[in-house]
């Protein structure tokens, strides 16, 4: 079975694609075996790009919901030449706040934002929403028949509709048309995650 966090992989590393073409052959390549994600979720290597997110959420202080917003983050940084946060939590609460965040990816020829929000429950996990935006310089249309065959559209208006995948309720993607090119919204929701889970 294919993890929901390898498949936000495939979301995220897609948008950063030049071409839907492209973007298409990177999405297939990162459906992965629930056993190898893994090696999705690795920190970047020394020569990578620093993780804003994780360097700002160890500083801060946060415990309780660091797993979360560090393994989310580092999706989003992969393949990025920098990034950089703006975050926001309540300084009198640090552990039990939510945090919400906005990450700024540069891939050098283009650029893309993430914003990840981590609300912490009772239980000691943590609620999740990821969004990544992203503008495609092609038509919404190529990017639905190349890279969601088999998901479900569902029309929100008459220039925006929302895919999603019956195998990965949490996660749709949404595509605005913005001639000549597509604003694409990547967006990943779990309530109630445990740390350890996949």
């Amino acid at each position: 079975m294919i993890s929901a966090l390898s498949r936000l992989a495939a979301y995220f590393r897609s948008g950063a694609c030049a071409t839907a073409a492209a973007c298409c052959a990177v999405s297939m390549t990162m459906f992965v075996p629930a056993a190898s994600a893994q090696s999705v979720l690795s920190a970047p290597t020394p020569s990578g790009p620093l993780n804003s997110m994780a360097a700002a959420v160890n500083n801060v202080g946060i415990k309780q919901c660091r797993p979360q917003l560090t393994s989310l983050s580092t999706l989003g940084v992969q393949g990025t030449a920098s990034n950089d946060l703006l975050l926001d939590w309540d300084h009198k609460r640090v552990n039990s706040s939510p945090v919400f965040s906005l990450i700024g990816l540069d891939y050098g020829s283009n650029a893309a934002a993430m914003s990840i929000t981590a609300v912490p429950e009772a239980d000691g996990s943590c609620s999740v929403l990821a969004e990544r935006i992203s503008a495609a310089p092609v038509a919404c249309k190529t990017i639905a028949t190349q890279e969601l065959h088999g998901y479900r559209a569902t029309p929100l208006l008459n220039q925006m509709t929302v895919y999603t995948d019956g195998k990965d309720p949490g996660s749709s993607v949404s595509l605005i048309d913005s001639p000549p090119g597509c604003l694409v919204i990547r967006r990943y929701v779990a309530f109630s995650k445990a740390a350890s889970a996949h």
